[in-house]
C-alpha cells in the first residue's frame, strides 16, 4: 500500500510539471479611474478598452495579466524600479517619453481638449482667460498646458487633481471653470455620466497613445506589437474598439 501511494504521488508531481505549464505574470500599470481605457466598474473590477486589449494579447502570449493601479504622477518611477512591466492606460507618446522608454507603435489617436459646463457660455479656449482650469497631476494635459505658455498665462489658476473624475466633479459644482483632459476620455465620460458638459471644439494639442516599456525591454515590446497587429488583422481589435467606442477607431496596422 505504501509503495502504491509513493507511485501515485510521483505521478501527481510529474503531471503537475508536464501537464500544467505555469504562466509568467505580466504587470500592467494604470490609473484605475481613467474610463474607458482602464477603470473600476460597479463590481470594483478593473475593466476598459486597454484592459480588453491587454487581456487578449496576454492570452495569446501565454502571460498572466495583472492590473496594478499606480500613482499616475509616479508612473515612470514605477516602471523603472520594476514594480510594473509596462504603462498601458491611455499613455501619451511625448518626445521625452519616447526617448526614455521602449514604446510600441501608436494604437489610438487622441487630443487634449477643454471640458466645460454646457451653460458656461464658453465657446473657445480664449474664453477661458481669467478662469480656473483643472487637470490631472502628472498627465499629458498638464504637459499640453505647459506647452502653450500664452494660454497658461491667460488663465487665472491651474488646479491639479489626483484624477480626471475628481476634476470633473469639481467642474460640476463650479470649483473650476474647465477641465483639460483627453478627448477620448472626456467624450466617454460625458456620454456615460449624462452630466451637462460639452467639449470645446478647439483642441490644445493632438497626440497618440502607445504602450511604454522599459528601455531595454525591446523583446517584450516587440512581442506585444506583433500580437496587437495580429489581433488587428483578424478583427479582434475592431471588435474591442466597437464595444467601447461604437466603431473601430484603432490605428493599429493602419
Amino acid at each position: 500500500m505504501k509503495k502504491i501511494l509513493v507511485v501515485l504521488m510521483a505521478l501527481l508531481v510529474l503531471f503537475s510539471v508536464t501537464g500544467c505549464k505555469k504562466q509568467d505574470a505580466f504587470v500592467l500599470g494604470l490609473d484605475d479611474s481613467f474610463p474607458p481605457m482602464g477603470f473600476r466598474n460597479d463590481a470594483n473590477e478593473i475593466v476598459g478598452y486597454d484592459i480588453d486589449l491587454a487581456a487578449e494579447a496576454c492570452k495569446r502570449l501565454n502571460l498572466e495579466l495583472v492590473c496594478q493601479p499606480i500613482d499616475w504622477a509616479a508612473k515612470e518611477q514605477e516602471l523603472a524600479t520594476g514594480s510594473i512591466d509596462c504603462i498601458w492606460n491611455g499613455f501619451t507618446m511625448t518626445p521625452e517619453r519616447v526617448e526614455a522608454m521602449a514604446f510600441t507603435k501608436p494604437y489610438l489617436d487622441n487630443a487634449q481638449v477643454a471640458i466645460v459646463r454646457a451653460d458656461s457660455g464658453f465657446e473657445t479656449l480664449a474664453d477661458l482667460a481669467g478662469k480656473k482650469i483643472g487637470l490631472q497631476a502628472g498627465s499629458s494635459a498638464a504637459e499640453a498646458v505647459d506647452s502653450l505658455p500664452e494660454f497658461k498665462a491667460s488663465v487665472a489658476e491651474v488646479v491639479e487633481f489626483k484624477d480626471n473624475l475628481t476634476a470633473l466633479m469639481d467642474l460640476e459644482i463650479g470649483g473650476v471653470d474647465a477641465v483639460i483632459m483627453d478627448i477620448v476620455v472626456g467624450s466617454y465620460s460625458i456620454k456615460t455620466s449624462g452630466k451637462d458638459f460639452v467639449v470645446l471644439p478647439e483642441s490644445l494639442t493632438t497626440e497618440e497613445y502607445g504602450i511604454g516599456f522599459r528601455k531595454d525591454d525591446t523583446e517584450l515590446r516587440d512581442a506585444f506589437q506583433k500580437t496587437l497587429e495580429e489581433m488587428a488583422a483578424d478583427g479582434t481589435v475592431a471588435e474591442i474598439s466597437t464595444k467601447w467606442f461604437g466603431s473601430d477607431i484603432s490605428v493599429i496596422g493602419k
